[in-house]
This record gives structure tokens, C-alpha cells and sequence, in this order.
């Protein structure tokens, strides 16, 4: 072989090298992640079956119920017909209308139609199981780095059976964001800002807490950046590109929404049908006290809401005191501000802090330690039980969207 042939060869052989690499690296990632991603799938299979059960009518009708109830009827319906083919709909504070729903989860719904012959409720359900699957393994690997592989274990399985775990396994945004979310957060943690800038545009176009992210990249990209040198991961450029990438989707869309509505803050009107905006947490504040000092009956869903809440603000100062890092801490903290900031409904407050992935940690590490794994499984089996429970409870008796 001449030396030419030899320089032409190298190249390829490299790029060969170079992706069996990466494809036995995302292998053996799996292979750690398995235990963490069996105890998910297990326990979400539970809280579907529980729906199935408790709705008396079938696996089918169980499952379609998981596909079109609340938002999910907007998000396949604009899968299927876009945004222009979505029609408002009357409501009590001005016309609901599709741009409130950000355009990442139903192009991928979409998407999955084109590829597979399967029908848009199909799809959905499709995608949103796999992103909770992505995200479940995120989870894992973030906890893991920071508290060890059995504590990300436990946080990937707590994930799977918080109160409002359900959501989960809807078709809904939810476990799409936090699949991007979390895998952001651990390439800022790990310095991979590149990584983290993208996977931070691609949150931003899937839901509006999307600037939460935004925020906690930026300021620890920033960081990044001012301190420079190797601890940079290469330097300047790359934090300073991950800030400039990360608010793309976010105030992309937005941009977009203002466009089609002819006013800068387009997007923010259209949530006024919902009542959507940011108060400081005063409406948070009048339904608390209202549920505390009025002697009239109240939902469960509102009293499992105000224990999240509270539990969520309990967890957050003791991530604070552990010292948690601080993207986790940036993000968790914003996502806490918004969902009790926000005068939206107050049954959606427990949703919101879905993605907060870093308040289950402390918990997950306590648990970790835990070294009987008879007892430990029996803890996460009954927390699973009630989730599932509580989660049919939510999409088949409360009669509000939660």
C-alpha cells in the first residue's frame, strides 16, 4: 500500500473506530442503566394496569382514556391536522387555542405516523412512553454520577411513582421535557456544552418551562465561561456557544406565536384563556388558605397537591444544604418559582414540578442506604401501589384536567 493510500484510508478508519466506539459505550451505558430502566418500566406498567382495572372497560378503552383526555386531545389533534388545521375552542376567558402548546412533542408524534402505520393516539402514547423511558435512564445516570449508581437506581424508580407519576404514561409533553431536560443537565454537569445547549433548544420547544433550563444553563455556562481554561471543557467558546444555543426553541417559538398573532406578546395573550400567568404566587397563596380555614369539603387531588408542594420547597432546601449541584439547584429552584408563581389551575401545580428531577435526589440517596433490598424494594412497591391507585383516582373520578 503507498503512503497516498494509506492517508486515504486512515480517515474512514478512524470514523469507523471512532463510531464502534461510541455505539460500545451507549451499549454498556445501557447495560448499567438496565436495572434503573426495568424498575420504571415496572412500575409505570403498574399504574396503567391500575387505570385498566379501575376503568371496567377494557385494556383499550383503558389505554385510549391515556390519549385523548385533556391536553392530549390537543396534542394529537395537532399532530394530525397542524397548527392552522386545530380550531380554537370557546371558553370562559377568551378562545383556547393550540399555539399554547409548544410544537416539539407533536412533530415527533407526527413523525412516528410517517414512519410506522399506527393511528395518532398510537403515536403519541408511543413517544411519550419512550421519552419516559429516556428519561427514567437521564435520571439515573445524573443521580448516579452525583450519588452513586444504587442512588440512581432509586431516583429512576421514584420518578416512575410520584403522586402525579400518570402524566407519565399520558400523552402528554411532560416526559419528553424532562427526557431533554434531564440529559441537558448532566452534559452541563459532565462539561459537555455543546450537548447541553442543544438538548436546552430542543426543551425549549417542548414546553414553556423550557426558560427554567434556559436559565440554569446560561448561568452555569456563564460561569464556565468566566472561569475559562480546562474546566471550561476546552475553553471559552464552547459554554459561551451553549448560552447563545440554549434560548433558541424557547423564545423561537414565542417569536413565531407573536408573528401569527400579530403582537410581540401573542403567545402570552393566548395563555390568558387559561389564565395562565405569573402572580408571585398570590392565587397559589388564596387557594392554601382557602383549603386550610374553609370547613366545606375539598378534593383529594387538591390536598395531594399542597403536599407536593410542600414537600417539593422541603426537598429543595435540603438539595440546597447538600450542596446539590449547581445546575440542578439553578433549575430546581426555577421550576419551584413557576409552578407556585403561576395562577394557572391549582390541580396543574404538581405537574409543573414533574421535570424537577433534582428534588427527588436527597430522598433517592436516603433510600440508597437502605442496604436490605427486601425492604427497599417493599418501600418502592408500596409507593408504586399508591401512585397507581392515586393516579386512576385522578383520570377517572376528579373531574378536572390535572
Amino acid at each position: 500500500m503507498t503512503t497516498t493510500d494509506r492517508k486515504a484510508r486512515e480517515p474512514s478508519e478512524a470514523s469507523a473506530e471512532s463510531g464502534t466506539g461510541a455505539l460500545a459505550r451507549t451499549r454498556a451505558a445501557l447495560r448499567a442503566a438496565a436495572s434503573a430502566l426495568l424498575g420504571y418500566a415496572a412500575v409505570r406498567a403498574l399504574g396503567i394496569a391500575a387505570l385498566v382495572l379501575c376503568d371496567g372497560r377494557g385494556t383499550r378503552h383503558g389505554l385510549r382514556r391515556l390519549a385523548v383526555m385533556w391536553d392530549a386531545r390537543w396534542y394529537t389533534d395537532i399532530a394530525a391536522h397542524g397548527y392552522a388545521g386545530t380550531p380554537a375552542v370557546p371558553g370562559p376567558y377568551g378562545a383556547y387555542q393550540p399555539y399554547a402548546f409548544f410544537p416539539l412533542y407533536p412533530k415527533a408524534v407526527a413523525a412516528v405516523r410517517w414512519v410506522l402505520p399506527v393511528s395518532v393516539h398510537t403515536a403519541a402514547l408511543l413517544v411519550a412512553w419512550a421519552a419516559g423511558l429516556a428519561a427514567a435512564w437521564g435520571v439515573f445516570a445524573l443521580a448516579g454520577r452525583l450519588y452513586g449508581r444504587r442512588a440512581g437506581v432509586v431516583a429512576a424508580v421514584l420518578w416512575g411513582v410520584v403522586p402525579y407519576a400518570v402524566i407519565e404514561s399520558m400523552a402528554y409533553s411532560e416526559s419528553l421535557f424532562t427526557a431533554l431536560a434531564v440529559w441537558a443537565l448532566y452534559a452541563t454537569v459532565t462539561r459537555r456544552w455543546l450537548w447541553a445547549g442543544t438538548l436546552c433548544a430542543l426543551a425549549g420547544l417542548t414546553r414553556p418551562t423550557g426558560i427554567a433550563l434556559v436559565g440554569a444553563i446560561g448561568v452555569a455556562a456563564l460561569c464556565a465561561a468566566v472561569r475559562g481554561g480546562p474546566t471550561a471543557g476546552g475553553g471559552r467558546w464552547r459554554p459561551v456557544t451553549a448560552m447563545l444555543l440554549a434560548p433558541l426553541g424557547f423564545f423561537g417559538y414565542l417569536a413565531w406565536v407573536g408573528a401569527r398573532e400579530g403582537r410581540w406578546d401573542g403567545y402570552f395573550r393566548v395563555q390568558e384563556a387559561w389564565q395562565s400567568h405569573l402572580d408571585f404566587g398570590l392565587s397559589t397563596w388564596e387557594t392554601v388558605r382557602n383549603l386550610l380555614t374553609h370547613a366545606e369539603p375539598v378534593w383529594l387531588t387538591d390536598l395531594v397537591v399542597l403536599v407536593t408542594l410542600v414537600a417539593g420547597v422541603l426537598l429543595f432546601a435540603v438539595s440546597v444544604r447538600e450542596r446539590q449541584a449547581l445546575p440542578l439547584l439553578l433549575f430546581s429552584a426555577a421550576v419551584l418559582f413557576l409552578a407556585l408563581g403561576d395562577a394557572a389551575y391549582f390541580s396543574s401545580r404538581a405537574r409543573f414540578l414533574l421535570p424537577a428531577v433534582g428534588l427527588l435526589f436527597p430522598l433517592a440517596s436516603g433510600l440508597a442506604r437502605v442496604r436490605t433490598t427486601g425492604v427497599l424494594v417493599m418501600v418502592l412497591g408500596a409507593g408504586a401501589l399508591c401512585s397507581a391507585v392515586y393516579g386512576a383516582h385522578v383520570l377517572l373520578v376528579y373531574p378536572y384536567s390535572p
